[in-house]
């Protein structure tokens, strides 16, 4: 496991006094990220890890005046370690289930996320869910997208190839190995500009989810301590301007970095609490 040591100066803290009530002995926040899934997360040739998360989380920590430690680890691996206590929540970008939303507190979207299909330059593009009848779909494991392979292997006749990193899922689409790749949009598309023969193809209609920050149960108050910096970055347009540099487009009004949800949490999903935010942003 590498680890990376992302020190949000205490000092900053003065620069946004909102946040910087915190004592400063508290330990560092501790999160963990899928270390491979660019560009969100991804090795920099600099050493450590560098994405989006990296920028987001750097951010709050800083907002908070707390140091954060950030783990690369398996994205299958992490619900599991942050249960457990190694990790006070998750950093990696995390779809918003019914299911997952029943055991866990998130904070609200910060992005959407949609299914989306890569494939093989040359391949006939996919139209619908029909043109995947009998084909083999490769994975990142432990993710919606496995879960949505799995959920519809009998009815489409599909074959799941899942891998522990969202590139080896790629490569198995270059190699034939596999008919399409099934991933999250940004992830498809950032893949897609780094690698000739894949190409991004069919968004499965319905599938657009928060894409959250996932805590325990037993950390509603920081649950709502972190929802609420968010909240500020989206007023100051923080998380618009990140996004732009890591996907390459400005978000527009309906996208979820720049808009508020009532309360805490994804509305309408377990664990949503409705007291309105009211958050001191500087």
């Amino acid at each position: 496991m590498r680890r990376l040591l992302l020190a949000a100066a205490l000092a900053a803290a003065a620069a946004t006094p909102a946040f910087a009530q915190a004592p400063a002995a508290q330990p560092p926040l501790r999160c963990a990220v899928d270390g491979t899934f660019a560009p969100h997360a991804f090795p920099s040739l600099q050493g450590g890890v560098q994405g989006f998360q990296i920028d987001l989380f750097r951010e709050v920590a800083r907002r908070m005046g707390r140091e954060i430690v950030i783990d690369s680890a398996s994205f299958s691996g992490l619900i599991p370690a942050m249960n457990a206590g190694r990790y006070d929540f998750l950093c990696a970008p995390t779809t918003v289930t019914p299911e997952r939303a029943a055991s866990l507190l998130f904070t609200e979207g910060y992005l959407w996320t949609e299914l989306q299909f890569g494939i093989r330059r040359g391949t006939p593009p996919i139209r619908s869910e029909e043109d995947l009848r009998g084909k083999t779909i490769s994975v990142n494991k432990g993710t919606p997208y496995e879960q949505w392979v799995t959920r519809n292997a009998e009815r489409l006749n599909l074959t799941l190839l899942a891998f522990d990193t969202q590139p080896d899922a790629v490569q198995a689409v270059i190699q034939g190995r596999a008919y399409a790749n099934l991933s999250g949009n940004t992830v498809v598309r950032y893949s897609a500009s780094r690698t000739q023969q894949y190409v991004a193809d069919f968004v499965l209609p319905g599938t657009r989810l928060h894409w959250g920050t996932p805590f325990r149960q037993d950390s509603g108050a920081l649950r709502n301590q972190v929802e609420d910096v968010l909240t500020c970055m989206k007023r100051d347009g923080f998380i618009a301007r990140l996004s732009e540099r890591w996907f390459g487009n400005r978000p527009g009004p309906d996208q979820a970095e720049v808009m508020e949800f009532p309360g805490y949490g994804p509305p309408g999903l377990p664990g949503h609490d409705a007291t309105p935010q009211n958050p001191r942003c500087n």
